[in-house]
């Protein structure tokens, strides 16, 4: 069975040598999303909440093109700059997904992220 490679404008563009997402054998892999504008490609300005909603939005919009949405997600990895972040990211990534169907999930405080952004997050999923 062949990668296939997702590609969407609704998603910000790999900054190095690596795609979006892909597809294998049924599974969906979403490379770790910082909060990049698509249309830019720069960091959003703001607050943990604005910058977790832009990741999260850029890893929906990835899942979309695939064919897949935010339900499809088996497991997501969060990586925050700063772990008092936690209950605030935890609100808004409470809205993404209907009860029921809430992915697996690992959160860890990283020293540095890319861009010095407050959130990467990157998920696993199945294509439908």
């Amino acid at each position: 069975m062949n990668k296939e490679i997702i590609k969407t404008e609704n998603a910000p563009k790999a900054l190095g040598p690596y795609c979006q997402g892909c597809i294998y054998n049924g599974m969906i892999f979403v490379s770790g999303q910082i909060p990049l504008d698509p249309q830019t490609n720069e960091i959003v300005k703001g607050d943990i909440v604005v910058q977790a909603k832009r990741s999260l939005d850029n890893i929906k919009a990835i899942l979309n093109e695939a064919g897949s949405t935010m339900d499809d997600l088996l497991k997501i990895t969060v990586f925050l700059k700063d772990m008092n972040d936690f209950s605030t990211f935890n609100t808004l990534y409470g809205e993404y997904f209907t009860e029921g169907h809430e992915p697996t999930r690992t959160v860890v405080e990283v020293a540095r992220l890319p861009k010095d952004a407050l959130i990467k997050i990157d998920a696993i999923g199945i294509k439908h």
